[in-house]
């Protein structure tokens, strides 16, 4: 998935549950990467403005999923981006800057409204050439979601998925612990420096931020995260967004959906959806909870 994984499983059966996963997330790699030429997605990809796919229900779902949020007003998201992705390709060895004209021809190739969804048959179709979904803004939600949906089935007691940054826990820590506590990284700092702390139970926390891939180019930084209007990276007083929900996939959708919005918008839009709270980290290292996030964290604390 071209990140760290970090698999903790507490459980009578442990390492028989963690072999069973290891084997599921390269199930859903196969199924969902965008940077894997022999992927179920890239069969889509490939056959763009050509013919429509039929795909797993897991891969229809998660870009009908992706689809509609990218579709939905001030959205952020777009899962049609690929071709600024893989021409930018911030990250890997051959990242590059595309020019002003490429880009503009590129950015006629995303809009999430050309990807065509056939819900009787499970069919996706592209109706541009050249035309590519990525769902690297959704995908690790909805792996780490699916792979707590079986350790439940299994009955296991605790666990904690954490893929790369996206991380969901299940239950408590340990049995004297009423949670587990997830460090926020400081944006400006290197890894595992932590500007404080969230408590999570059956709870997710996904963060997105501009500090970790980047590309320097003729004396300037262009960060990964690209504005889906403009084709650039995106511009924003925000360092890193968190957003804290009960499945993980929401963080995911969320914190794509906001980032690149000013901070008062971003907490305005969460306190207007039921079930996700957010903390910011403005480029000036400034932390703002949510409200609802905030009550949580106090009353945590008063325990």
């Amino acid at each position: 998935m071209g990140t760290v994984i970090d698999l903790l499983i507490e459980d009578d059966g442990a390492e028989e549950r963690m072999d069973e996963v290891v084997k599921q997330l390269k199930i859903y790699e196969h199924r969902f990467s965008a940077n894997s030429a022999d992927s179920e997605l890239m069969a889509i990809n490939k056959q763009a403005g050509i013919k429509a796919v039929r795909v797993h229900p897991e891969l229809f779902e998660l870009i009908r999923m992706g689809k509609a949020h990218s579709c939905a007003s001030g959205s952020h998201l777009n899962i049609a981006i690929g071709p600024l992705v893989q021409t930018w390709r911030i990250g890997f060895s051959d990242a590059r800057v595309p020019s002003d004209d490429e880009i503009k021809e590129l950015l006629r190739l995303t809009d999430p409204q050309d990807i065509i969804l056939d819900e009787e048959n499970q069919t996706v179709f592209l109706k541009q050439k050249g035309m590519l979904i990525d769902l690297g803004s959704l995908a690790k939600g909805y792996i780490a979601d699916l792979i707590i949906k079986y350790l439940k089935s299994k009955g296991v007691k605790r666990a904690l998925i954490n893929l790369g940054g996206n991380i969901i826990g299940l239950n408590t820590a340990h049995f004297k612990e009423d949670y587990w506590k997830i460090g926020i990284q400081n944006p400006v700092l290197p890894r595992d420096h932590y500007v404080t702390v969230l408590k999570i139970s059956n709870q997710s926390v996904v963060t997105s931020g501009i500090y970790e891939r980047h590309l320097e180019k003729n004396g300037k930084s262009y960060h990964h995260i690209l504005d889906p209007e403009t084709g650039y990276p995106i511009t924003t007083d925000v360092a890193s967004l968190t957003i804290q929900s009960n499945n993980s996939v929401d963080g995911e959708i969320w914190t794509t959906r906001l980032y690149g919005k000013q901070s008062d918008d971003i907490f305005s839009c969460i306190d207007q959806e039921a079930g996700i709270e957010g903390l910011i980290i403005t480029k000036d290292g400034h932390i703002t909870y949510s409200h609802g996030l905030k009550k949580i964290n106090e009353r945590i604390e008063r325990k």
